[in-house]
Order: C-alpha cells, then structure tokens, then sequence
C-alpha cells in the first residue's frame, strides 16, 4: 500500500494556449506519455516524459492537445466545457468520463445581494458533461501516441448514446430509489457527480463523489458495447441488470477518482461538496475477483482499509487524480502519481507550470 509521499516530485509543463492548465482531474500512462484532464476543458492534452529538473522525480512536457470536437461528434458545443473527471487506458484506448451533473453559479464578491441570490438560483446543465466514451490510441510516424476518431486497425472513437440532456445512464438511473431524486440536484450540492473512473474488460466502475447517502459513498458498474457508432448499456448478467451498485464507507467522503492496482483497487476520496476537509486514499483489496463473482444488485462493501491522507490547503491542492506509474518510470517500485486541482503558490512554477506528488511503497 502506498505510504511514502513525496510532495512536489513530478514537473508538469504545460504551455500558454494548452487546453489544459492547472486544475487537472484526470490522469492516465501510455509508457513514457501521460495523458491529463481538466476540469474546465472540452479536451485532452498529452505530455512526454522529459529530463527531470534538479532532485524532481520526473518531468513531463512538451505538450499537444487533443480536442474532443476532433474526435467525437459531442452532445454539446465544441466551446463548452465537459467537465471531464475519469480517465482510463485499457485494450488499446483511451476511456473518459464527464460528471454528468448539474451545475449551480456562484456568488461573486463583484455583484450585490440580488444579483447574487439569482445567481445562485440558477442551474444548469452543460451538454458535453454527458460524456462516456472511448477514444483510440493510435502511434504517429514517431511512435508517439495520439488519440484519433478512427485506427487503421477499425476501433473507433465512440461515445453514450445521448443527447445534451439525457444519455442511457442517466435515463436508467431516472427512476432509481437510491439516485433518481439526486440527478435534480447540483453535484456540488451532494447532487450526482461522477469524478472517478476504473476499466477492467468489459466493466466499467464509476465512482460518485455525490451522492453520499447516510454516510455511504457509492460506485456503480456498468458495461458497454458498441451499437453501430454508439456505445450502449450491456447487461451485466442473464437477468437482464445494467447497473450494480456498490456502496463504500469512507468516512462520509466521496470518491474523487478510482484506480486498479493487480486485482486491489485504489479509491481517492475527499469532501463531497465545496469543502475544505480530508482528502485520502483507501484501498479495496481483491476488488476484481470479488467485482466479477458478485450477482448482487447492490452490495456494501466494508472490507476497505485507509492507506494514506494527502495535504489540501483552503480553497487550494485538492487531490483529483491518482493513477499508476508504468514500471520503467517507477524504477519497478510500485508509484503512483497524485494530481492536484486548484494548485496552491506551492505546487506551480510561473504560470503554466505544476508539481504532482508521488505515492509509493516504503
């Protein structure tokens, strides 16, 4: 279990116009090249592995972005946000996850009290936030890799069936007894929020940092396939259930990213809303084995153990991301790497510059 923190240990080199900046939510490896997400993007951006900088661990730069509007045909515009909150590598592609939540504005120390109090009674719901999909990954002439609309082997960038209102999951969670009267609320109101992201085969498990029901935090399983230049909901079992839940107890927090390790998997959890509270990381162990003997709807899950706590400031360093360090870039000591949203003084260096911290085995 990762207990060694090593704060500020990894470079990360973004450039001036790069899609993404500093508030990252999303972490993924293919070898040498790292894959981050932002919240506030409608985009990927790739950075290579590069020198490291004095005692850092590693540095990554040298940055190309990936538009999402180049590679799907989006529920949204190709301007708006997708609130993008998972990523994952499996099978040759690269898997991610919107929040599918609603969003509420936010009082502004520039506005006066009625201005204000309208401000805060709207919500919204940006269409791209709908996004499941999958996007190949493909080398170009020098063997980087880039994620493209369609690989010359045939897998093809695709996404949910959906449009910029609804997409499968959440018209089949409309009606749940757990969920449904959630998906009116703001994520960031302990409404539904997706923020974490796991793939094992044909099993995708999304974990919600809202709702936190009774102090029980949740991750639902789902499978997809493709129909025609669409991803569907495939049934789970012979009965017919597209979507298991999994109900996690971590302290009241909610799941702010998922990540497997061998067959345990790494839950990153912090506060459900706009707080400023812990932020740790737990451990189910044996999860895949246990995942894929399950027939259960709904199952609680009690057997996980706290591993580690990460720092967080006061409206700054939230851990977002957790995702593992390939072998040759961890010198074959199990790592994993921490990305911080909303980077405090202490973690950037100029503008378009952040640090992330490494997790790893003592």
């Amino acid at each position: 279990m990762p207990n060694t923190r090593t704060a500020n240990a990894v470079r990360l080199e973004f450039a001036p116009r790069s899609l993404v900046h500093a508030n990252l939510s999303g972490a993924a490896f293919t070898g040498d090249w790292l894959w981050v997400a932002g919240d506030e993007a409608c985009g990927l951006d790739r950075l290579r592995r590069l020198d490291p900088v004095g005692r850092e661990a590693l540095r990554f730069g040298d940055v190309r972005d990936f538009p999402l509007s180049d590679l799907l045909d989006l529920p949204g515009t190709a301007d708006e946000e997708a609130d993008l909150e998972g990523l994952a590598v499996a099978g040759g592609l690269l898997w991610v996850v919107g929040s599918h939540g609603l969003k509420r504005k936010n009082a502004r120390p520039d506005r006066d009290h009625a201005d204000n109090a309208r401000r805060l009674a709207k919500v919204t719901l940006d269409g791209n936030r709908l996004l499941l999909a999958c996007l190949p990954i493909e080398p170009d002439a020098d063997g980087a890799p880039c994620l493209v609309r369609q690989a010359h082997d045939g897998r093809r960038a695709l996404r949910l069936k959906g449009d910029c209102r609804t997409n499968l999951l959440t018209r089949a969670l409309a009606d749940d007894p757990h969920f449904g009267p959630y998906m009116a609320i703001p994520g960031k109101d302990n409404g539904f929020d997706i923020e974490g992201l796991a793939v094992d085969g044909r099993r995708l498990l999304l974990g919600l940092r809202g709702p936190v029901l009774r102090g029980w935090s949740a991750l639902l399983e789902i499978a997809v396939e493709a129909s025609g230049d669409e991803l569907r909901l495939a049934p789970l079992d012979d009965r017919g259930t597209l979507i298991r839940k999994h109900f996690l107890q971590l302290d009241g927090l909610g799941v702010r990213d998922l990540h497997f390790s061998g067959d345990d998997l790494y839950v990153l959890a912090g506060p459900t809303m706009v707080l400023n509270g812990e932020i740790r990381v737990f451990r189910w162990p044996a999860a895949r084995p246990s995942l894929a003997a399950n027939r259960e709807p709904a199952r609680f899950e009690t057997a996980l153990t706290e591993s580690v706590s990460l720092p967080h400031g006061r409206g700054t360093n939230r851990a977002e991301a957790i995702c593992d360090l390939p072998p040759a870039l961890s010198g074959l000591k199990p790592s994993w790497l921490v990305l911080y949203d909303a980077p405090g003084s202490d973690r950037k260096d100029g503008e378009h510059t952040v640090f992330c911290d490494l997790l790893c085995h003592d």
